[in-house]
C-alpha cells in the first residue's frame, strides 16, 4: 500500500500542476489544507474492542489533506479526487488481560500501539443547472457516486514481554455524494459536503462544511469542520470511530 499512497499523492500533484494547462477546456479546484484530527470511539481485531480515548489513549493529531475538483465539459462526469492521510500513535494501558488479533496481551503492562486509516476519495458527480440558473448562479448542488478506499493497519507492541500483533487490509466502501454551495455575494462562499453509506449494521458518514474567501484573483482561502463516523466490521475488524476537527485550506478556481 505505500506504493498506492506515493501514487495518490503523485496524481494530487499532477493534477494541481498539469490541469492548469487545460484550464480552458474545464474547470478546476485544488486546495491543500491542514485538519486537527480528534479520535474517539473502539478498535478492536479478532479480540475486544479497545477504548480510543482510554485504552489506546490516542490525542488529536494535525494532518495534511489535498483536494481536486474538475469540472469536464459536455456531458461528462465532474471528477472530484481528495486523499486524507490519518494516523495516530501512543502508548496505552489495561487492567485486565486482552486479546488482540491472535495475541493475548498482559494486565498491567504498557503497550505501544498505532492505527492508520489513511483515505483516497474518487468520486463522479453532477450539478444540477436548473437550481443554479433559477438562483441567478448564488446556490448550486451536487450529487453523485465516490468510492473510498481505506489503507487500514493497526499494531499493538509490549516490549516487557516480547509480544506484537498487527493487522493490514484494504477497504473499498462505496458512497453516496452530495454537496451545496453558496455565494451570497461574490468574495464569499459557503458550501457543504457529505459522503455516506449505510448497510447492515456498518456505515460511514463523512460532512464537510467550509466558508471560503475569495481575496484576490483565483485564490481563496477556507476554513471549516470535518465529522467522520465509522462503524465498521471488515475480516474480523470491529471499529466504531469517531473523528472530528477544524479545519484550513488554501487553493485556487477556475
Amino acid at each position: 500500500m505505500n506504493r498506492f499512497r506515493v501514487f495518490a499523492w503523485i496524481l494530487s500533484l499532477a493534477l494541481i500542476f498539469v490541469v492548469p494547462q487545460i484550464a480552458s477546456a474545464v474547470g478546476l479546484e485544488a486546495a491543500i489544507g491542514v485538519w486537527g484530527q480528534d479520535p474517539k470511539g473502539d478498535l478492536g481485531y479478532k479480540g475486544e474492542s479497545l477504548s480510543i480515548e482510554n485504552e489506546l489513549k490516542y490525542d488529536s493529531k494535525t494532518k495534511v489533506f489535498g483536494r481536486v475538483k474538475v469540472d469536464m465539459p459536455l456531458v461528462l462526469p465532474n471528477i472530484y479526487f481528495m486523499a486524507t492521510p490519518m494516523k495516530f500513535e501512543a502508548d496505552g494501558s489495561k487492567d485486565i488481560n486482552f486479546t488482540f488479533g491472535d495475541k493475548t496481551f498482559v494486565a498491567n503492562v504498557p503497550f505501544s500501539s498505532s492505527a492508520r486509516l489513511d483515505h483516497y476519495d474518487i468520486g463522479l458527480y453532477y450539478g444540477l443547472p436548473f437550481i443554479k440558473t433559477a438562483t441567478l448562479g448564488k446556490f448550486n448542488a451536487e450529487l453523485g457516486l465516490n468510492a473510498r478506499i481505506i489503507d487500514f493497519h493497526a499494531e499493538i507492541r509490549q516490549p516487557q514481554t516480547g509480544i506484537s500483533e498487527s493487522k493490514s487490509l484494504t477497504i473499498a466502501v462505496p458512497m453516496l455524494y452530495a454537496a451545496a454551495q453558496l455565494k451570497p455575494v461574490k468574495l464569499i462562499g459557503i458550501e457543504a459536503e457529505l459522503r455516506g453509506i449505510a448497510y447492515s449494521s456498518n456505515h460511514y458518514y463523512d460532512l464537510i462544511g467550509r466558508v471560503k474567501v475569495r481575496p484576490i484573483g483565483l485564490a481563496f482561502i477556507a476554513a471549516g469542520y470535518r465529522y467522520e463516523d465509522v462503524k465498521i466490521d471488515e475480516s474480523d475488524v470491529k471499529a466504531s470511530m469517531r473523528f472530528g476537527g477544524p479545519f484550513v485550506e488554501a487553493g485556487f478556481e477556475f
